[in-house]
């Protein structure tokens, strides 16, 4: 939905639902999210966040699938203003991990993949519409040494292709690289030094200027137009980084946020035995759950809770920020909190200077969450989480 003044747009994820075919997809439009948008905007037409597997990409290359898709979201309201294009596999159901991140930016299946979901957006939106695609950050944190120039040009492959496809729609499609704790691109300290050294870098500008035929000035404009950040906020607060620090560093970096993903993490401000237990319930098989523990040496990665869990008593005391992104109305859990006060300060940030166009609710984790933390239906969880939202931003 449009947000007042220059706050842009409010939306959530489709990657919530299942959506791993394009029957699907359909599914998850007309059902929830058409109850969603009953629920908190039945009378404007409502934004969503689109996402699309492999698969799922691979149906829509008919082109009556896609004249269907554009029917159903033009029947029911919806706006597809951003699409998320990190996970490429089922997402749903089944053991995703570290898998999520494969295919990643070392190859070139990504690239396609990445450059077939633009061209499918552009033909959702109307000339002139801003569409922000956020990706995985380069891949899983052990496979990224030594394929940092590879990842690089696989980026900028896509940049080249977003400039053309602007050029022949009118259509400005934005990639949004999301950081997440345990990748090649985790802080924002090393997304910082990344982007200086190798995506905005005279190499690179030269590079975007040579793929696409264009001169190093229209090149250098071209770049963080098409180029820049998914801030997932539950990710930010697991690092324990800054909410105003870090927008203050990416905005001296001249790194755009294209995307500001709402989601909020666990929070264990001591852990003791009543913490690990309590955590148990949220040790489950289907996604990653990082976590960072603050020691007396400084913070450690742990690459899964269950890792971390096996520490014991070893671990009491220690701060844990775990990635098991809970809905974003809810503080206290109980034995521990939720990183709320961190999304707080971040919509307060937003509301006094807007950091990104668009804002998307991602609480991806309805389906194993603990029963205690979910309502009767997921439409009735997340129209309560966009409200939620609204009353921090427009209250």
């Amino acid at each position: 939905m449009q947000l007042p003044g220059s706050l842009g747009h409010l939306t959530y994820c489709l990657n919530i639902h299942p959506t791993q075919t394009f029957s699907e997809v359909k599914a998850a439009l007309t059902g929830p999210a058409a109850a969603v948008k009953a629920a908190v905007s039945p009378d404007a037409p409502f934004a969503i966040g689109l996402r699309f597997s492999g698969e799922a990409l691979d149906e829509l290359a008919d082109p009556a699938k896609r004249r269907e898709l554009r029917a159903i979201l033009d029947d029911n309201g919806l706006r597809g203003i951003t699409v998320n294009g990190f996970p490429y596999g089922r997402f749903h159901g089944t053991r995703v991990k570290e898998e999520v991140y494969q295919p990643d930016w070392r190859s070139d299946t990504r690239v396609q993949y990445t450059n077939d979901l633009a061209d499918l957006m552009a033909e959702l939106v109307p000339a002139g519409e801003f569409v922000s695609l956020s990706t995985v950050p380069g891949t899983f944190k052990p496979l990224g040494a030594g394929a940092e120039a590879l990842m690089a040009e696989n980026y900028l492959q896509s940049v080249a292709h977003l400039v053309r496809l602007q050029e022949r729609t009118r259509v400005t499609v934005a990639l949004a690289i999301e950081p997440e704790p345990f990748c090649f691109l985790e802080t924002i300290a090393e997304t910082v030094d990344y982007f200086r050294d190798y995506l905005f870098s005279q190499e690179a500008v030269s590079r975007l200027a040579e793929l696409t035929g264009t001169t190093p000035a229209q090149a250098a404009e071209a770049l963080p137009r098409h180029l820049g950040l998914c801030y997932d906020v539950c990710h930010a607060a697991v690092e324990y980084e800054n909410p105003a620090g870090s927008i203050a560093a990416l905005r001296q970096a001249g790194i755009p946020v294209h995307k500001l993903q709402l989601s909020a993490a666990l929070r264990v401000a001591s852990v003791g035995p009543e913490q690990r237990a309590a955590l148990a319930a949220f040790d489950e098989p289907t996604y990653l759950h990082q976590v960072i523990r603050r020691t007396a040496s400084g913070l450690e990665s742990t690459v899964d809770l269950p890792e971390a869990l096996a520490l014991g008593d070893a671990a009491d005391g220690e701060e844990w920020r775990v990635h098991f992104h809970v809905p974003v109305f809810i503080r206290d859990l109980g034995a521990f909190s939720s990183t709320r006060d961190f999304l707080d300060e971040l919509l307060t940030l937003h509301r006094k200077n807007p950091i990104s166009p668009h804002l998307e609710i991602e609480t991806y984790t309805w389906d194993v969450l603990p029963r205690e933390l979910r309502g009767e239906t997921v439409d009735q969880d997340i129209s309560r989480e966009i409200k939620w939202v609204l009353d921090r931003i427009t209250g």
